[in-house]
């Protein structure tokens, strides 16, 4: 599946600000109301820790829709390293509207400069192998195109958007449907063109899935040996994504099996906001 690209996110990045500004500002900040209106100020937002910087476009559109009149001056861009105590951007405007966007802004930029230095890291573990890890369908709910921007920031891949780009088949599916051929077979037929993806626990649902024509085989949980064994049973027929159990210090060995893919749905659950400061200056 393609990454996502930041220009086909406009809408999407309105809509998430919209609600974010709506939640927080509701009928007006009413702590801001302290400043008089007049008032206009600068403010230097660091980053506390080492990040790779993603949400740019969120931190714009904030500023843009609480108050065009702030500018803001950007020090990074999304997918750059920055290091603790380094300037990512600076802000000039009315203080009011600095104070009331601050939260909302820092909060887009921390979760997805999280991300994103998430799927760095896991990227550098793997450079040198051919191998493109993934991310999942485990993100936050209404935020999930946003993180899944951030994973490309952090040099990872995108797996399939939702449930409406791309068949995965797994367990339940097979089951469901009466066997992996049928499955596979079905869902050619219900939606020609669409990448099919079938779950497999053995090499031997490996080669009924190669059989029924399946473009991508998750391979659960397998053994690393069974992982190679697979890689030169499929000779190239489909892609091979490795899936299921996978965490730092297996990663490097999974990868170097020789399979196409790795998903890995902590890239997007298992972040910890980056530690951001603003400091507003009269």
């Amino acid at each position: 599946m393609p990454n996502l690209r930041l220009a086909d996110l406009t809408a999407e990045i309105e809509a998430n600000v919209r609600r974010a500004l709506l939640e927080d500002i509701g009928s007006g900040d009413i702590t801001a109301q302290l400043i008089p209106a007049e008032r206009l100020a600068k403010a230097t937002i660091i980053t506390r820790q080492d990040c790779v910087v993603a949400g740019t476009a969120w931190v714009d559109a904030v500023f843009r829709q609480l108050d065009p009149r702030v500018a803001v001056h950007w020090q990074v861009s999304d997918g750059q390293r920055a290091t603790a105590n380094q300037a990512l951007f600076h802000l000039e405007g009315p203080a009011r509207s600095l104070l009331s966007g601050e939260r909302t802004a820092l909060n887009f930029l921390q979760m997805l400069s999280a991300v994103a230095t998430q799927a760095q890291a896991l990227a550098d573990k793997v450079a040198g192998t051919q191998v493109k890890l993934l991310d999942t369908r485990k993100t936050l709910p209404g935020l999930r195109l946003a993180q899944k921007y951030a994973v490309t920031c952090g040099g990872c891949h995108n797996h399939r958007i939702g449930l409406y780009d791309a068949f995965l088949i797994k367990e339940n599916h097979i089951a469901a449907s009466g066997g992996i051929a049928q499955a596979i077979s079905a869902a050619h037929r219900i939606a020609p063109g669409k990448p099919v993806e079938i779950e497999v626990e053995s090499l031997s649902e490996l080669k009924e899935a190669l059989a029924a024509g399946a473009d991508i085989v998750m391979l659960d949980e397998l053994s690393h040996d069974d992982m190679r064994e697979a890689v030169r049973l499929n000779a190239g027929q489909a892609k091979l994504e490795a899936s299921g159990g996978i965490n730092e210090t297996t990663l490097l060995p999974i990868a170097q099996t020789g399979v196409d893919y790795i998903s890995i749905g902590a890239m997007t659950k298992d972040v910890k906001a980056i530690d951001l400061s603003m400091r507003l200056s009269l």
